[in-house]
């Protein structure tokens, strides 16, 4: 690979020139004397063999070609940049990437507001998130594929502290046959009428907690095909509150008039692989929600 021609001091001083407007304004900016700058702009000319700047008037503008490698060095020095702060959280022991298990249960809303909040605080750690299902969770633990997990079990060997608490509520369409019946329901009514149930992500799928022992059932991988599912009228399902706030508002979905059971609690469960070996990004990142857990009402 040949050597670059042009220096990262030479593209800096371009996108210098050109976003403060003029030579003496970047200058000014860049601490550097005009003349400095007006000789590395001819320099990179001479060298690429091309007019960065071209006279209209009494102003110096950029060419076409100009237009391009101007967008392209800021680009390269974003880059660089991005490089450096990596290179600087590797040598602090931060890590280069953060890896997340949530169960779905956990209200998406909010999980995605904190990671915007680290996003823009650590844009130079990748995050990989795992929206994970009962046992699935653990898995991703014992397997050490996730640096930090919220669950709804703390699996043995592991250590877990509470972080919040989930109401679900057995819901149907006001369409469904169930909302017809002009009593209260029971547990045998439901077992008439399909049970949506998202599956557990795990490869055993040994736990099924909020499944009961209906004839008919529809089993799904995703929260938002269950919600979809109920709100067209193919079945019921227990679900958690915060994520069907909206469906209710608007009338999709609603509650269903069981004389027991209509609503049950999980609390989940803030969980590292390894206490010890966490890192100060899955610190940081257990630190933020628990903090945003704590202004806002989750309901």
């Amino acid at each position: 690979m040949k050597p670059p021609r042009i220096t990262l001091e030479q593209w800096r001083t371009l996108v210098a020139v050109v976003d403060a407007g003029s030579y003496a304004a970047a200058a000014e900016s860049i601490s550097k004397s005009q003349s400095t700058l007006t000789y590395a702009i001819q320099k990179m000319e001479s060298l690429l063999d091309l007019r960065l700047f071209e006279v209209q008037g009494r102003r110096a503008v950029l060419t076409a070609a100009g237009q391009v490698l101007y967008r392209r060095g800021k680009v390269l020095l974003a880059e660089s940049e991005r490089l450096e702060q990596v290179a600087g959280a590797l040598a602090r022991g931060q890590e280069s990437e953060l890896r997340i298990a949530v169960e779905i249960i956990f209200p998406t809303w909010l999980l995605l507001l904190e990671i915007q909040r680290f996003g823009i605080e650590h844009p130079e750690i990748r995050v990989e998130l795992h929206e994970s299902v009962l046992g699935g969770t653990e898995e991703l633990l014992y397997e050490g594929r996730v640096d930090l997990a919220i669950g709804s079990r703390v699996p043995p060997g592991f250590n877990g502290d509470s972080l919040l608490g989930v109401r679900f509520q057995c819901c149907a369409a006001p369409s469904h046959p169930l909302h017809h019946l002009g009593r209260k329901l029971v547990l045998d009514d439901l077992k008439q009428h399909r049970h949506l149930i998202v599956r557990d992500s795990g490869s055993r799928r040994s736990r099924n907690v909020l499944a009961l022992e209906a004839e008919q059932r529809l089993t799904v991988s995703n929260k938002a095909t269950s919600i979809r599912a109920a709100c067209m009228g193919l079945g019921y399902a227990w679900f958690a509150e915060s994520s069907i706030r909206a469906e209710l508002d608007r009338g999709e979905l609603a509650l269903l008039p069981l004389s027991e059971g209509g609503t049950r609690h999980a609390m989940l469960y803030l969980m590292f692989a390894d206490p010890d070996a966490a890192g100060p990004a899955a610190r940081n990142f257990a630190a933020g929600l628990r903090q945003r857990l704590a202004a806002v009402d989750v309901g």
